[in-house]
């Protein structure tokens, strides 16, 4: 039966502009796959039936395929064929300088700079569920019956304002589910009036840098930190001010040359590194931000997942009025697919806020929030969370004595805060981190490289390891595997 990819790379074949036969077979396959026309991994065509169809020589499609082999675009499978490479996203992001040739100029002149600088720098991978994956909880143990109950309940007789737009910032009912957890699990000091619901954290962020800062403001971010937040301010035009984190978090610029609009921090569970921001250095911030007349914005993106020792209080709640954007979301304690997230605003910002994000986004999604609201309010969410914790702590333990046996306890993270959904592994400094990464991402083993969270130039090397959805049973083969990888 003739391959339908053979069709596709044939029309692309066509529309490549004419050079050498080799070169534009390789660039037409290149556009196809990162245009998505051949997805992750597809069956190629045998090079005899493309040879044929192209009208090209067997050993020009041979030399293409042993080409994009090389360069991680394609992989073999004995006794099963050629197949586009199922990671193949994620091991480009080295080669993005080879891929750009095969976008027309033209094409990239319509982008805006700043979008560009965001695709430079995009670090978003397109697999987002596998062995060792960061920042992904168990999906799996989520109790999905007893939720869908809950939601079919609510759908059965929707109540008409939750099938129309959202003009409230999110629903009543799950406001004020939050406000009473927020108060009681974190030490956050609201009420509902200053809640406002958004699509998970990314949109949080960038409600809060459009509506805050000006192109050209400056901002401070940790160093290294969230991917995100980097791209988000670039889009937004606002400078940015990379600060080292040590044992006690951010440290914070006695002197600023200039003063920040905003400071991004993870004060709970510094995110990658993991130390947790002391209570002086939570004190001379919170000063500073007064001083310098800026808002902190506090990501506190799993706090829940503390497996010794007491909860960390959240540095929103240290002080009255405090000059904190508080943020949230239950794509850790729930599932990412869920798509809510939470600001806590300052009285003072809550009005303008609720309006800015109402005019540029018109969210919805009422009746998983009623859902949630009563998922919340029948203890169900706290019990998950508990159940989570427990299971959670086995499977850290699990890792750490895993990465201890058989690579050294050398390669363990600097801060053990014994915290979170993930762990650094820390390499050699010669070591080519984001090389190893896209090696293990094409076996599946989904782990990020450390040097990508740094915005500067000086950058330790290490692996970021999510313990949180790799099963018991999974994890020492899965590891084992990693370890061939980084010894190799």
């Amino acid at each position: 039966m003739r391959s339908l990819t053979v069709d596709v790379i044939k029309q692309a074949f066509l529309q490549t502009p004419a050079e050498k036969l080799h070169k534009k077979l390789y660039a037409a396959i290149c556009n196809c796959i990162l245009e998505g026309s051949l997805r992750p991994a597809a069956r190629m065509p045998p090079t005899r039936d493309l040879a044929n169809e192209l009208s090209l020589s067997r050993n020009t499609v041979l030399r293409v395929y042993e080409q994009l082999q090389a360069e991680g675009y394609i992989s073999t499978r004995t006794s099963s064929g050629t197949f586009v490479t199922e990671s193949v996203l994620d091991n480009l992001n080295t080669q993005a300088a080879r891929t750009v040739p095969a976008t027309a100029p033209e094409d990239r002149a319509s982008l805006s700079l700043r979008c560009l600088e965001l695709l430079e720098n995009a670090s978003a991978s397109p697999a987002q569920w596998g062995d060792f994956i960061p920042g992904v909880p168990d999906v799996e143990s989520f109790p999905h019956r007893t939720f869908k109950k809950i939601c079919d309940r609510v759908a059965r007789r929707p109540n008409p304002e939750y099938l129309t737009y959202d003009a409230a910032s999110g629903l009543e009912e799950l406001k004020s589910a939050l406000s009473d957890y927020l108060r009681t699990a974190r030490g956050v000091k609201c009420t509902t009036d200053q809640i406002l619901i958004t699509e998970g954290i990314h949109q949080a962020l960038d409600l809060v840098t459009r509506t805050l800062c000006n192109p050209g403001d400056n901002a401070w971010i940790e160093e290294p930190g969230y991917w995100g937040i980097k791209n988000i301010l670039r889009m937004n035009a606002v400078n940015i001010s990379a600060l080292e984190v040590d044992d006690q978090g951010l440290m914070p610029q006695a002197n600023a040359d200039e003063k920040p609009k905003l400071i991004f921090v993870t004060p709970s569970h510094q995110y990658p590194l993991g130390s947790v921001m002391s209570l002086p250095r939570r004190q001379l911030l919170l000063s500073q931000a007064r001083e310098f007349q800026s808002w902190i914005v506090e990501d506190d993106y799993d706090s829940e997942f503390r497996f010794s020792g007491q909860p960390i209080p959240s540095l929103q709640g240290l002080e009255e009025n405090s000059p904190v954007i508080y943020i949230g979301t239950f794509s850790k304690t729930l599932y990412p697919a869920l798509r809510l997230g939470y600001v806590v605003l300052p009285k003072v910002l809550a009005a303008p806020l609720k309006k800015v994000h109402n005019e540029l986004y018109r969210s919805g999604h009422q009746v998983i929030q009623a859902a949630l609201a009563e998922f919340i309010r029948e203890g169900y969410y706290a019990a998950h969370i508990r159940k989570m914790r427990q299971l959670y702590s086995k499977r850290r333990n699990q890792l750490v004595e895993l990465i201890k046996r058989h690579l050294g306890e050398e390669y363990l993270g600097y801060y053990n805060s014994n915290a979170g959904l993930h762990l650094i592994i820390q390499l050699p400094a010669a070591a080519d981190d984001i090389h190893i990464a896209n090696l293990a991402n094409a076996e599946g083993i989904l782990v990020r490289p450390l040097s990508r969270y740094y915005f500067n130039a000086q950058k330790s090397k290490g692996l970021l390891v999510g313990f949180a959805s790799v099963h018991d049973d999974d994890m020492l083969p899965s590891f084992l595997r990693l370890v061939e990888i980084i010894k190799r």
